[in-house]
């Protein structure tokens, strides 16, 4: 018979942690007596980081005794106590590889219903002063799970534990952890998950988009880059396109075919900065796939300090260090519907696949959908409708958000903005794929309009180059300061370059990942566990070679890293 041994609450609180405050309500204490459950927490209990933890899914957290003991032996220590993994419910029995999803269980006056399996956190490891806690509790099969409260009620320790109800499915919490956080679920499995209802809605979405991903075509994969590093290309043309942005045509110094690249993909390219540091930034390729030369087409920002150098000080004849392309962000190599929005000069990449489109006479249906300022900031407005009139099921839609009202006749424009209305109004179908590039906040609306409109979220593709939003559970305090040099000595390793943040900076021994390096810089970052299980860190790595210290429990596909248990071991280029 299952007991439980500890009741164990806490309110959050600011912890102190690598120099910043973690708002977090980790620390749990026991408390003697009965003490009332309630629908989303046990009385003087809550949780800090309510985007992870908390909610009704989640309400209270078990964890085992039996468990207590085996981290004893597998961290040889004796000071463990009840309360210190998190957890609310301390239990005699109720072992991860038993307890299945939907199980019911009666404690004392309340019942509960087994949701989910803990969350992969770092406040853990933060708890028990142990880094890598939250990727053992995955790769030892011990996450433990949570509770939704089905009736209200009072418990205490000593009450016995009695299931009242088998949870459909039969899939243990141990088997739910391992399909969301190891290599190679079994869709089997992943199916049967899908069929519990008590699953909580976060996981069932998960596994949703898991499963689409097995059943749809399979996108095609990146090559491996033309070439390791950078490489000497020959500037061929500078073509004035508006009057912000120009394209600049590279070739290979020895004129020979440059390596083929895949529509949407980018450059990466590096000039020189101040002292021996130097500056990157990516750009996609506007020209059609299997063109004899490269065509990076590139606005000039007024704070663009390697925008600014290519438009002043790059002309025919000269040369630019150049990475292979690179990049995911292509078309899926199916025959279903395809939507490509823009917005300014986020056209680049998906002119790319309009190009792939025509090239190939595709009969597949397309919406062009591109926002710009007028008609004279309209890159490539010409070269797209001749692209389209080769397709026989394209449409086209152009917005300007600010028109010369002295341009009188301008059929098929729009003006103001792209609309959610107005998106969901176009009649892109559910089973399209739609590929978004442009500011942040334009790629946020029109994905919440397909969204509305029936695409999934497996189905819209989207391509930032300005640094993405940080995700940083927990974290509280001033907001990101400018990416800047690390604070004390200039390190003596190797050159670690945060591409998207303009900033390069020799490895230091002092931290203990990339990810440590990052956040000393005022990187923006994204990251969770910080063991190497969730993922959330995953960032391609452009040039070099990393050694992980702390090896994940999936490994990155090729030419990705994750910083948050990684260091360089040779010059790296991170696109971060």
């Amino acid at each position: 018979m299952a007991t439980l041994l500890s009741v164990n609450v806490g309110l959050p609180k600011d912890v102190r942690w690598r120099g910043r405050a973690v708002h977090t309500g980790a620390w749990k204490y026991p408390v003697d007596g009965p003490q009332m459950v309630r629908r989303l927490n046990i009385d003087g209990d809550g949780q800090g980081d309510l985007q992870g933890h908390g909610g009704e899914q989640r309400a209270v957290l078990v964890y085992q005794r039996q468990s207590y003991a085996y981290w004893s032996k597998v961290l040889e220590r004796d000071n463990l106590e009840f309360g210190q993994f998190g957890e609310n419910f301390t239990v005699d029995g109720l072992a991860d590889d038993d307890v299945c999803i939907g199980d019911r269980y009666r404690i004392g006056e309340a019942e509960f219903e087994v949701t989910q399996p803990r969350v992969t956190c770092y406040r853990v490891g933060m708890r028990l002063h142990e880094p890598r806690m939250a990727s053992l509790l995955v790769a030892h099969h011990r996450p433990g799970f949570y509770l939704r409260v089905i009736t209200e009620g009072r418990v205490k320790a000593g009450d016995r534990i009695t299931r009242t109800r088998t949870g459909k499915g039969s899939l243990t919490v141990a088997d739910t952890d391992a399909l969301l956080y190891l290599p190679g679920p079994d869709p089997a499995k992943l199916r049967t998950a899908l069929s519990i209802e008590a699953l909580s809605p976060g996981w069932q979405q998960s596994f949703q988009d898991m499963c689409r991903r097995l059943d749809q075509p399979p996108r095609p994969s990146p090559a491996a880059p033309g070439w390791k590093g950078f490489r000497q290309l020959r500037v061929t043309q500078v073509v004035p396109e508006t009057p912000t942005v120009s394209s600049f045509y590279l070739q290979a110094m020895d004129s020979q075919p440059l390596p083929p690249a895949m529509a949407g993909q980018y450059l990466s390219v590096r000039v020189p900065g101040e002292g021996e540091t130097s500056l990157v930034r990516s750009y996609s390729l506007s020209s059609a796939p299997g063109a004899a030369e490269y065509r990076i087409s590139v606005k000039r920002e007024d704070r663009g300090t390697v925008s600014t150098y290519l438009h002043t000080r790059l002309n025919r004849g000269d040369v630019i260090e150049v990475a292979a392309p690179r990049g995911t962000f292509v078309l899926a190599d199916d025959h279903t519907p395809v939507a490509l929005f823009s917005a300014g000069i986020g056209v680049t990449p998906v002119l790319a696949m309009l190009h792939q489109l025509a090239r190939e006479h595709s009969s597949r249906a397309v919406w062009w959908a591109h926002t710009a300022r007028n008609h004279g900031q309209h890159a490539f407005a010409e070269e797209a409708r001749q692209l389209l009139a080769r397709l026989p099921n394209a449409r086209a839609f152009i917005y300007y958000t600010t028109p010369n009202l002295e341009v009188a006749g301008e059929p098929g424009i729009t003006h103001g903005h792209m609309t959610n209305e107005g998106i969901r109004e176009l009649g892109v179908p559910a089973d399209a794929h739609a590929y978004l590039c442009g500011p942040a906040g334009f790629m946020s609306d029109v994905t919440s309009a397909l969204q509305l409109a029936g695409l999934s979220e497996s189905n819209i593709h989207t391509e930032i180059f300005g640094a993405p939003t940080a995700i940083n559970p927990g974290i509280t305090g001033p907001g990101p300061a400018r990416p800047h040099q690390p604070p004390g000595p200039q390190g003596t390793g190797p050159f670690v370059t945060f591409a998207r943040s303009g900033l390069s900076t020799r490895w230091s021994d002092q931290y203990a990942t990339l990810l440590e390096l990052a956040e000393a810089c005022d990187i923006p970052t994204r990251w969770s566990c910080r063991t190497g299980v969730c993922h959330t860190c995953t960032t391609p790595l452009l040039t070099g070679q990393v050694q992980y210290t702390t090896h994940p429990l999936e490994s990155p596909a090729s030419g990705e890293a994750l910083p948050c248990c990684s260091i360089p071991t040779t010059d790296v280029l991170l696109d971060l």
